[in-house]
């Protein structure tokens, strides 16, 4: 089997942004965009979804964290689409619904060629530390529309942020692995239109 892989650089006047991305890895993670919280929680992504996952990102902290985050969503979409090549023998669909203690998150999606992103993720605290957790809607917004699959993602139940935003990631990168996974029933790709 191809290694299926991808790897973007993407460098503008706000951000410079590597991430190589291995589908068929074993869930290691090597992550750093000076944002602790994020690395935490693209560590976690990688690790449930078995993904060897390697990020480096820097960029104007100064101004804020909005570029880094959306930014390296964009980037990570990215090296999803090339990593899945022309997605022949994929399942396409994912679906997983992950606890960590009191949260329980979901994470649906279906990689059709069509981005779409609902997000219903609320938490009692905005922040954790200085970092905005309303800046992850645009994340997951930037890899629905680079990697081109529609993405639904919501809080089922809890209220502590950190536990709600694990849930969030385990449960997104078990859906991708699920989706990404290779099918032997599968012959080409997986809709009726031979084309995704």
């Amino acid at each position: 089997m191809m290694k299926r892989a991808g790897i973007v650089h993407r460098k503008t006047k706000e951000t410079d942004i590597r991430v190589n991305l291995d589908l068929d890895g074993g869930g290691r993670a090597s992550v750093d965009t000076g944002i602790g919280f994020l690395d935490h929680m693209l560590e976690l992504f990688a690790c449930h979804g078995l993904f060897d996952l390697e990020v480096k990102a820097s960029g104007d902290r100064h101004v804020d964290d909005h570029h880094i985050v959306e930014d390296l969503g964009l980037c990570l979409g990215e090296s999803l689409l090339k990593a899945l090549g022309k997605k022949k023998g994929i399942r396409r669909y994912g679906f997983a619904i992950v606890p960590m203690d009191e949260a329980l998150a979901m994470a649906c999606l279906d990689i059709s060629g069509r981005p779409g992103l609902v997000f219903n993720v609320k938490t009692r605290r905005r922040k954790i530390k200085d970092f905005d957790l309303a800046l992850f809607e645009d994340f997951f917004k930037a890899i629905s529309n680079t990697a081109r699959m529609t993405v639904h993602i919501r809080r089922e139940a809890g209220d502590d942020p950190h536990h709600v935003y694990e849930s969030v990631f385990k449960a997104f990168g078990r859906a991708l692995d699920a989706a990404t996974a290779i099918d032997e029933r599968v012959k080409g790709v997986p809709s009726t239109k031979g084309i995704i």
